[in-house]
């Protein structure tokens, strides 16, 4: 799965791995409210991350799986001792599921970026 935030919007998309080619299963996009539009950066980066669980549960329940993202600091999501009170419910909304983050640079992120 990889994700990506804008000030604008959020996009992700499901990828499945074959034979060291990734190729897409789903895309999904939302626009964000006015009251979204004030986030922080990181905050929107994990928005984007808990909408594409949600959505995409039916697939990736029970399944491991990575996470691929361009912000680096949602690196330590699963780790990190956060006074953020959003992005700590959020980072226990994402305990439930079973998933390692990778980061990867902005111009491989370019679908779920296209998205958002």
């Amino acid at each position: 799965m990889a994700t990506d935030a804008s000030d604008v919007g959020l996009g992700a998309v499901l990828l499945q791995e074959h034979q060291e080619t990734r190729h897409l299963v789903v895309y999904l996009s939302w626009k964000l409210i006015p009251r979204e539009w004030n986030l922080s950066s990181i905050e929107k980066e994990c928005l984007a991350i808990v909408r594409a669980l949600n959505k995409l549960k039916s697939y990736l329940w029970g399944q491991q799986f990575t996470a691929l993202l361009d912000h680096a600091p949602l690196q330590w999501l699963q780790t990190m001792q956060n006074t953020n009170a959003k992005l700590q419910r959020w980072a226990w909304q994402l305990q439930e599921v079973n998933f390692t983050v990778e980061h990867i640079k902005g111009s491989q992120n370019v679908i779920a970026d296209a998205l958002s």
